[in-house]
């Protein structure tokens, strides 16, 4: 421990019995500075995000891998031009109208953890933590497994050029990198994750505008002869739909993200309502607009053929300048991939803070006010799930779990309205858009059961075994694991310089 740092600070006793620095925290909110250390002063994570790292976070973490990687899947699902265009505007609208009912949970119940928070507020413990238990063992780590997988391929392509796809060591090696070296990032510093977060953000709107302008040019030349027969080989089965929703809809998730962390947003009742105004309809626009894109310059067997829509349609469109698409492309999956990481280590750090995971989560790192054990554990378990690289296989887990509780999420929306009609909520949504939303999403988990009942079995499998994880390792705790579990804790604050989170009085 650095020698300043523990002459300073007062001491307390934690826990474990062992002596621990404390200090207070400096809010940091511009000209609520002074009231804010009078009134909310203790050790805790910092409000620095405001309005436009709001905006940042959603669009940043939208604007990812999927874009890039679920034309295809939502093609090859909807099986045609015109069923694949409807997907993806009704996606749009879809995400929108539940980041709506988000932005109501997340004003009325202003705390970070986002669904785990709103499914314990209303259906109490063992459901919020059937939740976190999937969300540590799917959701987190395979999202952000998919973002670095697909950020490794986009940017080993042009190394590789006479490869269909990089060599499969050096993708899941550089995928490995990023995940680190980002982790590391966001241990380090709350504003340099914000402004990483910033950056990539400009570059993947960049790459995104460029598409659609060569695909806005290649129709207005007349190239329009793949929308003459726009529903030709559409599939009406009703499973095959909803697992083309599910594609389309990975490429949205992270409408949901900036809730996870709403105790570090400034004016929270202000600034989230107004990030997800702000950028729901702006992803939606873009997203359709590069699919009509793709959908001019490609034809059905050559999206369907390749594993990299954009760097195709690059290939085909940019001339000399091809190698910027794959650059771009790289960007924006960094950016979404850094985003990730920075919303859900929170999630893990309030599960830990409420008792539902290892209070060595819920520690803060004392001189960047950053949960860095959940960031390292996060990073830990993303690393792990590189033991394979489908991504069709790991979207559809993501999908169908992240569906299954978001649906709960809206149905506590409902139960709050029903059970607590007079209590306060800043936002309050037309009750319509919940109804709309839980059914769509009630039907999302329902029918690609049909169709893909492996795959969905072992994702309901895994939610199944966090139920006796929960009684045996949190309902029922045992002496002997809470001493192995408080050294733990002693060594884990001691390797990080970290604590526990201390509210005023």
């Amino acid at each position: 421990m650095d020698g300043s740092i523990s002459e300073t600070l007062p001491l307390n006793l934690t826990s474990t019995g062992e002596p621990q620095p404390q200090q207070k925290m400096n809010d940091v909110d511009g000209e609520d500075d002074h009231q804010s250390n009078n009134s909310d002063s203790g050790f805790k994570l910092k409000k620095e995000l405001g309005l436009m790292d709001g905006v940042g976070i959603i669009v940043g973490i939208i604007i990812g891998s999927g874009i890039f990687v679920s034309p295809k899947g939502v093609l090859e699902y909807s099986g045609s031009v015109g069923v694949a265009l409807i997907v993806w505007a009704v996606t749009g609208l879809l995400s929108m109208v539940g980041a709506l009912c988000y932005a109501e949970l997340g004003t009325m119940i202003p705390k970070s953890g986002g669904d785990y928070t709103y499914i314990h507020e209303a259906f109490g413990p063992l459901p919020a933590f059937l939740y976190l238990w999937v969300a540590l063992v799917i959701i987190m780590p395979t999202g952000n497994t998919v973002i670095a997988l697909t950020f490794a391929n986009y940017i080993l392509q042009p190394i590789f050029p006479n490869c269909e796809e990089p060599p499969d060591v050096a993708v899941r090696l550089l995928a490995a990198c990023v995940i680190c070296f980002l982790t590391w990032i966001n241990c380090s510093n709350v504003k340099w994750a914000t402004k990483v977060q910033d950056v990539f953000t400009s570059a993947k709107v960049l790459a995104l505008i460029i598409i659609i302008a060569a695909g806005v040019y290649h129709l207005a030349t007349g190239n329009v002869d793949h929308y003459h027969r726009p529903f030709h080989n559409t599939n009406w089965d009703l499973a095959a739909f909803a697992t083309a929703f599910y594609q389309g809809l990975f490429s949205f998730a992270g409408w949901n993200y900036l809730n996870f962390v709403v105790e570090e947003l400034k004016n929270p009742y202000r600034n989230l309502p107004r990030a997800i105004m702000i950028s729901m309809p702006l992803v939606t626009i873009v997203y359709f607009l590069a699919n009509v894109a793709y959908f001019a310059v490609l034809d059905r067997s050559e999206i369907l053929a390749s594993n990299a829509v954009a760097v195709s349609f690059g290939n085909r469109m940019l001339g000399v300048m091809t190698w910027t698409m794959p650059f771009f492309v790289a960007c924006s999956t960094f950016g979404s991939l850094n985003g990730g990481i920075f919303a859900s280590s929170r999630l893990f750090f309030v599960g830990a803070r409420q008792g539902h995971l290892p209070q060595i989560l819920s520690l803060i790192n004392m001189k960047n006010y950053t949960p860095v054990p959940s960031l390292i554990f996060l990073g830990l378990m993303t690393l792990f799930m590189l033991i394979t690289s489908d991504l069709q296989m790991l979207i559809n887990y993501i999908s169908f779990t992240e569906s299954l509780f978001i649906l709960m999420s809206i149905g506590a929306l409902l139960w709050l309205r029903y059970k607590e009609p007079n209590r306060h909520r800043p936002i309050k949504v037309w009750l319509g858009f919940p109804i709309l939303f839980f059914i769509i999403c009630l039907f999302l988990v329902v029918l690609p059961i049909v169709q893909r009942p492996i795959e969905l079995g072992v994702a309901i499998s895994i939610i199944s075994v966090g139920i006796p994880v929960y009684y045996l390792a949190i309902h029922r705790q045992k002496e002997k694991t809470n001493s192995f579990m408080d050294k733990l804790l002693y060594i884990t604050q001691k390797l990080t310089l970290s604590m526990p989170e201390q509210k005023a009085d």
